[in-house]
């Protein structure tokens, strides 16, 4: 029985690079650079070809940077090598992210036609004066034009990033932004709090860093993100996400429940066979180990060495899930999920009893009103979710 398996692909280029971003990106890359890079990863993926038909995908993630800033027909290439290598089930969640400045009717139709089904859109304020501060490439009005087309192009699983703790927002502009977005009634919306990362322009820019909302104002948006969405029909299913009946993302999910995926593209990373490993994050390593690994692939050649050769020099990090360490990343993940983590998955993938190995953090944070547990999952009450970052840091086995 072929096993479920995940694919995300990493697209390193954007228009513009926002001040608050530390993702592995770049926004001065030369149309020659993005062919070299796709060709690159059209290889990587080939890599993989020994191993795929163990698997079926069900789901497939193309982010980045920003892949629609691509011309549609680099999408087209990498859609048409992951068909060519893997089996990618009838049903697959396939998402690819877009800006709203960068969104074309004509792409959006195309990716249709590639099989991609759900857009996630980063809109992260309707107030364009925000957009601008934080360095985004567009304003209100294009994100509605971007949603429109989209729904004119068939998508009907849709997302939308918002952001709060932008520098000037206060309450009134951070409800204001969640309304108009919910007009659009887009499948899914994901809140994230602005984190102020080094070495970003935002970091180094003391007057943005003093128009920075407080702790406590942060603090009382994200609680008023739960009340107005769930009142608006959006269940949150996670830390900061929130979908509309059956929209909850397939391929986020199995990033919290410790399923098997693979990254490709530059600085990706991965679980797959028993291990956790990121790609080298330096994009001229990784398009010269991609032509060597392109040159050497005869029908001659061994596939499974070729693999093992260049995936080593490939990968940093690299990492083998001991039973410790999956019991660890399974309570850390999955415990971000609003239902909390399952009893009887944790016996069946462990042979061991929850209770038997976390019995007395999960009884500590139960007597205090920070988690609860039923029959079936252990989860963490609204209250624990606050102090999550404390609470998860116990489920460590080694501290």
């Amino acid at each position: 029985m072929k096993r479920n398996l995940s694919l995300y692909v990493h697209i390193p280029f954007c228009v513009h690079k926002c001040l608050y971003c530390d993702f592995l990106s770049f926004d001065d890359a030369l149309y020659a650079t993005q062919l070299q890079y796709i060709d690159a990863l059209r290889t990587e993926i080939m890599l993989y070809k020994p191993y795929a038909d163990r698997y079926v995908v069900r789901t497939v993630f193309i982010g980045g940077g920003t892949p629609s800033s691509l011309d549609e027909s680099l999408i087209e290439a990498i859609m048409k090598e992951l068909r060519q290598v893997f089996s990618i089930d009838r049903f697959a969640e396939i998402t690819i992210e877009a800006n709203p400045g960068t969104i074309k009717y004509t792409d959006l139709l195309a990716y249709q036609s590639y099989g991609i089904n759900r857009l996630s859109i980063g809109l992260q304020s309707a107030d364009d004066e925000m957009l601008r501060m934080l360095g985004r490439i567009h304003n209100f009005d294009q994100f509605v034009a971007g949603f429109t087309s989209a729904r004119r192009a068939g998508f009907r699983n849709i997302n939308v990033d918002v952001m709060s703790g932008i520098p000037g927002q206060d309450m009134h502009s951070f409800v204001d932004t969640l309304t108009r977005v919910m007009e659009y009634r887009p499948e899914h919306i994901s809140v994230y709090s602005l984190q102020v990362e080094e070495d970003t322009p935002l970091a180094k820019d003391p007057v943005l860093l003093n128009m920075l909302p407080d702790e406590d104002m942060d603090r009382r948006m994200y609680a008023m993100t739960k009340k107005i969405l769930r009142t608006n029909g959006y269940e949150r299913y996670e830390f900061s996400n929130y979908a509309q009946p059956g929209h909850a993302s397939q391929h986020n999910t199995v990033y919290w429940t410790g399923g098997e995926y693979i990254g490709l593209g530059l600085g990706a990373s991965s679980l797959f066979k028993g291990e956790r490993f990121t790609n080298t994050r330096d994009l001229d390593r990784y398009l010269q180990l991609m032509q060597e690994a392109s040159e050497k692939m005869t029908p001659e050649v061994d596939k499974l060495l070729l693999y093992d050769a260049v995936t080593n020099a490939l990968r940093t990090d690299q990492t083998a899930m001991y039973v410790d360490r999956r019991m660890e990343e399974y309570m850390f993940l999955g415990l971000r999920m609003i239902r909390g983590v399952s009893r009887r998955d944790f016996k069946e993938r462990f042979n061991k009893d929850m209770f038997s190995v976390y019995g007395q953090v999960i009884n500590h944070y139960t007597d205090d009103g920070f988690m609860e547990v039923d029959e079936d999952y252990v989860r963490l009450t609204d209250a624990g979710i606050d102090v999550s970052n404390i609470i998860l840091s116990d489920f460590l086995l080694e501290k």
